[in-house]
């Protein structure tokens, strides 16, 4: 029997909802926002319910949510909702301490910039300053703000066009295009835990972009036989172009490696081995190998 807890969001507190949907809901990026009020006061504030919706126009959306613990709003939904302008930054590892201490509940007018000890640039075509220690700023014009309520734990999503656009160099590859490793990205987990875009903790998966793979539906049968081969294993071999060909498939059984495999008597044995085989060319990076390997039986 499947052991999973199920329950309707209406059942519980909104705390522990909330706690619920920020440690699922993870990891997130942090909108690090820059605003200014009426009175040209600077506000400096992470959202982490955040992200990009739109490459053209350019369209980034946060939500800042009201307290759950007394249902009040915060400075930067003011702001925006005034100036209509904001220039959201994006945190890495380098800044995250400051861009904690930022999220402070500092008083009315109190400017977090000061606070946290972060630079404040001045932007082009918008009135708040970006944060000079960002790798990437973005200035942007607020098209409109959407409320989601008016209970605790609301948002209120403010959609975002980016009209300018600020790249730290530092941060660029050979090909002047930003760099993935070297950004070092933070994001957002629950309660007071963060991740770390590291090279350790980043991967590829290639995607068929011009031609469809396979499908895990056309592998052969057997790959359930056994609980060798994972289900990103599986997902992997079904990313394959094509099924091999049954020239390909005598051809790559005279391999030494497979032979050996296809020559163990035992058939539940040889399953085991030949999946085991095929594991490890997956994890070698030899997708075409595998999926060969995998067709000889």
């Amino acid at each position: 029997m499947e052991n999973v807890k199920s329950f309707e969001p209406g059942s519980i507190t909104t705390a522990n909802l909330q706690n619920i949907l920020l440690t699922a809901v993870a990891p997130r990026p942090i909108a690090f926002a820059s605003t200014v009020d009426k009175f040209g006061n600077v506000n400096l504030s992470p959202f982490s319910f955040f992200n990009v919706f739109s490459s053209n126009p350019p369209i980034l959306i946060f939500s800042p949510a009201r307290r759950v613990r007394d249902n009040t709003t915060k400075h930067t939904l003011k702001n925006v909702e005034q100036t209509k302008e904001v220039v959201i930054n994006i945190v890495n590892h380098q800044l995250v301490e400051q861009m904690s201490l930022a999220s402070t509940e500092y008083g009315d007018g109190v400017n977090e910039f000061t606070k946290s000890g972060l630079t404040e640039k001045a932007s082009i075509k918008v009135k708040p300053p970006r944060v000079g220690e960002s790798p990437v700023s973005f200035e942007c014009v607020v098209d409109d703000i959407i409320a989601l309520g008016n209970e605790a734990g609301a948002g209120n999503l403010v959609i975002c066009k980016v009209v300018y656009i600020h790249l730290n160099t530092k941060y660029l590859d050979e090909k002047n295009q930003l760099d993935t490793e070297k950004l070092d990205l933070v994001a957002r987990m629950g309660g007071s835990w963060y991740t770390r875009c590291t090279k350790q903790s980043i991967f590829e998966i290639p995607k068929p972009l011009n031609t469809k793979g396979i499908g895990v539906d056309k592998l052969p049968n057997h790959v359930y036989k056994t609980e060798i081969l994972t289900g990103n294993n599986l997902g992997r071999l079904g990313n394959c172009n094509e099924i091999p060909s049954d020239s390909e498939i005598e051809l790559h059984k005279k391999l030494p490696e497979v032979n050996k495999v296809l020559n163990i008597e035992n058939e539940q044995l040889k399953l085991e081995q030949l999946h085991l085989l095929v594991k490890k060319q997956l994890e070698d990076n030899n997708l075409l190998l595998a999926i060969k390997t995998l067709f000889c039986l």
